[in-house]
């Protein structure tokens, strides 16, 4: 006689994946919960721009928030938002160099390790083509004031006064439809997608629809040195100025891409920005917080026994408090960040190795210029 074993998720740990890190906001956990004890189906998607090549941010921390989704139950849908990234002008507008992205961001998160059999990847030119889904885009639009689109206008990685087309202005209602269009529960990305997310809650009752719940992840940090230090005192410059140095593959010196090779990313760790002591703000820090701790237990830092031995730390606060203190050189932080970044990305680099789809679309993309 052979026996399942099969394992019953309780309500209260489901909720704990989907608010463990990287997520910093949920908006609607009581209606999360709800669904949650009611067993109902759950659907979950977050939308990319498929612009160019894959970063830590875009890709590592949000694919640890996706297997979160999976690990809960819930039915994901990873939608590569080629049209988003036309309206956006990304990749200088060209539809065909656009849809080569988006294959290539399929390629990206099942090297991270998503399962191809727990995601569908939806592309516009699936759903674009049902005159339901305009329906519901002019719904959300009648919903809105020219100045309240405006003001959302941040979610393409804008600032207000770059809004110059009237497409530009379409982008919001796009985007919120399609959480309608695609029956979504949960819209989920990162906190710079949150005014769109917003305006869905406001006018899905309105539009007929419903109040989907959103998940925010946090934004990892480039590693430049931002262009005013300190930061400004105001919280609105502050904010702002947070804004623009996110990891950014416009940047690419700053940022690190899932493939980047173990010298590349050595030799863009060595140059990123970690003054000593400095805890607010620190991309190295950051990379501690969002990436080793969230896939190693233990993180070890070598030094020779003449600057005092090895360190080894088994949750964040710990090494937040000895860097503060000044008991941890910069540079070795950044030398044992380097080493284990590189060893997590390992697949990934295997992956774009061996799989010859998906390093074709790795080196079409190498040779596109990317426009932002």
């Amino acid at each position: 006689m052979h026996y399942i074993l099969v394992i019953i998720m309780d309500v209260e740990t489901k909720l704990e994946l989907i608010r463990r890190a990287p997520t910093e906001e949920i908006i609607g956990e009581e209606e999360l919960k709800q669904k949650f004890e009611t067993g109902e189906k759950i659907n979950a998607y977050i939308g990319f721009e498929p612009s160019g090549k894959v970063h830590l941010g875009t890709g590592l921390i949000t694919s640890f928030k996706m297997k979160d989704f999976i690990d809960a139950g819930i039915n994901l849908s990873v939608y590569l938002a080629s049209w988003h990234a036309w309206i956006n002008r990304k990749l200088g507008g060209d539809m065909e160099k656009i849809n080569t992205a988006a294959d290539h961001f399929r390629h990206a998160f099942i090297s991270l390790g998503i399962p191809e059999n727990k995601v569908k990847f939806i592309k516009p030119q699936e759903e674009y083509t049902d005159i339901k889904y305009w329906e519901k885009t002019i719904a959300v639009a009648r919903e809105l004031t020219i100045p309240r689109a405006m003001r959302t206008i941040e979610i393409m990685g804008r600032q207000e006064a770059e809004a110059v087309h009237v497409s530009d202005l379409v982008y919001t209602p796009m985007q919120v439809a399609d959480i309608f269009h695609f029956n979504m529960d949960i819209a989920y990305a990162g906190m710079d997608q949150r005014k769109a997310h917003v305006v869905a809650r406001e006018v899905g009752e309105k539009t007929g629809f419903w109040k989907p719940i959103c998940v925010h992840s946090h934004l990892l940090q480039g590693l430049a040195t931002p262009p005013i230090w300190p930061l400004p005192s105001d919280p609105d410059e502050q904010k702002q100025m947070l804004a623009s140095i996110k990891m950014s593959k416009s940047k690419p010196d700053t940022c690190i891409f899932i493939y980047d090779s173990i010298e590349d990313i050595k030799r863009k760790m060595n140059n990123a920005f970690c003054p000593a002591k400095e805890t607010k703000f620190n991309p190295v820090l950051d990379m501690v917080k969002h990436i080793v701790f969230r896939e190693k237990k233990i993180f070890e830092i070598k030094r020779p026994e003449k600057f005092g031995g090895s360190l080894q730390f088994e949750n964040y606060s710990e090494l937040e408090k000895v860097f503060a203190d000044g008991k941890l050189h910069p540079m070795d932080l950044k030398n044992a960040t380097a080493d284990v970044i590189a060893d997590i990305l390992t697949p990934v680099r295997n992956y774009f190795e061996k799989n010859q789809d998906a390093k074709k679309t790795l080196e079409m993309i190498n040779e596109f210029t990317i426009t932002r």
